[in-house]
């Protein structure tokens, strides 16, 4: 098994605490986590606890560029990467083996680690365009969905026939696909990232955006076709909403190759869960990367590590099934 430093965000942290000061029988050398493509909140909030956690445990470890919740599955599973993040939808997915990356695998070895947010769906379009809802996207528009096998591109264009759009599918990058729009070579982007999207974000420095929420019977009937709950995008988030924009969303976990050492993965936990503003300072989206909603996980086996830190620190009741190798 493989656990490969990065070149991207690495980190080899000098302190340790006394609270880590365990039993480090089998620990790997150094670790990595596989996040997403750069501009998306994938990255900078993998970035930011992978460097945490290499920090306070005394451990190389970074960040690691790939295509995002399914392609982590795969790494996590095979063992390629220590970490990753996934999101429910292509977690569930790649347990029944239809992880468009290894078809007929069922991806097992990879085990809920610690909640970290909800990712909503949200739709981005240059003002000039005059796209202001759904219905106003053309027929043919431009689309970019995100990296090929991100959360976005396995559900969004669904989403998007479900709501009667005709477009044209396009691939890549955050940043890369912010770029393509604002130069006129897409007519829409459709982010499932958490929030604030740093690409969005950043096209708002640079143009006027029109951000556009889903209408009620929009959300409704997505809700109604797919594993998303309905989510309400605050004001605050962007300097261009003026209110609340109506979106749905998908519960993002981390996940541990299933056979990490148990006093490593809850010593990881540990640094991530116990002190959630340090979090916020890396993200804002991680307001949500809270204890109690360990609840929100329905799919994945926990980790023996992370299932003993969230029963010993948040009262969690994992059922022992779906604790892996109980």
């Amino acid at each position: 098994m493989r656990y490969l430093t990065s070149a991207v965000a690495i980190c080899a942290g000098l302190g340790l605490t006394a609270g880590h000061a365990q039993d480090r029988t089998g620990w790997p050398d150094s670790f990595t986590v596989g996040t997403a493509s750069q501009g998306g909140t994938f990255f900078a909030y993998g970035s930011g606890w992978a460097n945490l956690v290499a920090e306070e445990l005394g451990i190389s470890g970074g960040a690691e560029v790939t295509g995002g919740p399914m392609q982590n599955m795969a790494l996590v599973h095979t063992g390629d990467a220590a970490f990753g993040m996934t999101t429910m939808g292509p977690a569930a997915e790649s347990l029944a083996g239809t992880n468009p990356i290894a078809p007929g695998l069922a991806m097992d070895k990879a085990c809920a680690m610690f909640p970290m947010y909800q990712t909503p769906f949200s739709v981005t379009a240059l003002a000039s365009s005059g796209i202001e809802s759904i219905s106003d996207i053309p027929d043919g528009a431009r689309i970019g969905f995100g990296p090929a096998g991100s959360t976005s591109d396995t559900y969004f264009p669904r989403m998007m026939e479900t709501l009667g759009v005709n477009f044209d599918r396009r691939n890549g990058g955050w940043s890369d696909l912010g770029g393509q729009l604002q130069d006129g070579l897409l007519d829409v982007i459709a982010f499932a990232a958490g929030v604030p999207v740093p690409a969005v974000s950043q096209l708002e420095v640079q143009t006027d955006v029109n951000i556009i929420e889903f209408t009620e019977e929009e959300q409704a009937a997505i809700i109604d076709a797919f594993p998303v709950s309905a989510f309400s995008i605050a004001a605050s988030t962007y300097t261009t909403l003026e209110s609340d924009a109506r979106s749905v969303s998908m519960w993002n976990f981390a996940i541990a190759n299933c056979d990490l050492p148990e006093s490593f993965v809850k010593a990881a936990v540990d640094v991530v869960m116990s002190d959630n503003e340090r979090m916020v300072g890396i993200h804002r989206a991680a307001q949500s990367t809270l204890p109690e909603n360990w609840d929100k996980n329905n799919v994945l086996k926990w980790h023996p590590g992370a299932a003993a830190w969230f029963i010993e620190n948040a009262g969690a009741d994992i059922p022992a099934d779906m604790i892996y190798g109980q």
